[in-house]
């Protein structure tokens, strides 16, 4: 009986033990108890390949090795113990889950970016359908004669010569999302470059005690420079304001850009 309760609270302790690491240990950490229970594993293998060259090498010649001469090579049940917890540790780890502000921003900025190259993709298609009927300005121009002027009303009349609302609509809703996901993605890029802001965040969330990646939402308005991220589980939320205005582009900077890419075929350096 008294042996029993001994075992069960060997084991009661070792679960406490191992939950106690999963819940303080941070992805990182893990991962380095995990490298080094490795290496551990490894220093005997190496110590074993060595002595069994050795043991071997005198038993050709007659040397009677000592009882335990080989015990550096045997992995001992700690230290397959460890590996083990490090192993389940890691694997059960969520490491997608951001652990500072700047992984958040970084992880949203990567979401954006797919969302642009999207939005890209269809303005690159309404381009096209619009610039199909726009062309016809050429004819238009040279439509002095009755024949050129029969022609240009023929190619009005077809559906990829003249422009309706639709078509309208889906470009200017297309330039709306570029607009929308290029500003996300570089109010995010930029926020995770501000160590000013990503501080005041990671600090936030460690006076509240819980995880930066844990948050339920995030918004930027750009009119007045302010991130306002929620963690609804842990029951807090707060804006961070002011710290991208030195990173804003106006019209006049984005364009400027796109004549700078046009033409050297690479990005502007700011």
């Amino acid at each position: 009986m008294i042996l029993s309760l001994f075992l069960a609270s060997v084991i009661v302790s070792e679960q406490a033990n191992a939950q106690d690491l999963s819940t303080t240990l941070t992805g990182q950490q893990k991962i380095e108890y995990l490298k080094n229970a490795i290496e551990d594993i490894q220093t005997r293998i190496d110590a074993g390949s060595v002595l069994t060259v050795g043991a071997v090498g005198y038993a050709g010649i007659g040397g009677v090795i000592t009882d335990d001469a080989l015990a550096d090579g045997v992995i001992s049940q700690s230290e397959i113990d460890a590996y083990l917890q490090a192993r389940d540790l890691v694997l059960t780890h969520d490491y997608a889950i951001a652990q500072t502000a700047e992984q958040l921003f970084m992880q949203e900025h990567a979401a954006a970016m797919t969302n642009l190259a999207a939005a890209v993709d269809t303005l690159t298609a309404a381009t096209s359908v619009i610039a199909t009927a726009t062309s016809i300005a050429v004819q238009a121009a040279e439509a002095d004669t009755k024949p050129e002027q029969v022609a240009l009303q023929n190619m009005l009349s077809t559906d990829a010569g003249s422009i309706d609302a639709t078509e309208v609509q889906e470009y200017n809703d297309a330039v709306a999302a570029v607009e929308e996901y290029a500003q996300a993605a570089g109010s995010f890029m930029a926020a995770a470059n501000n160590g000013e802001l990503t501080a005041a965040i990671d600090n936030y969330s460690a006076q509240g005690n819980f995880v930066v990646g844990s948050y339920t939402a995030i918004t930027y308005t750009q009119s007045v420079d302010e991130f306002v991220i929620s963690w609804a589980d842990a029951g807090f939320e707060a804006g961070f304001q002011g710290y991208l205005t030195p990173d804003m582009k106006t019209a006049a900077d984005v364009y400027a850009a796109g004549e700078y890419i046009n033409t050297y075929g690479s990005y502007p350096t700011q």
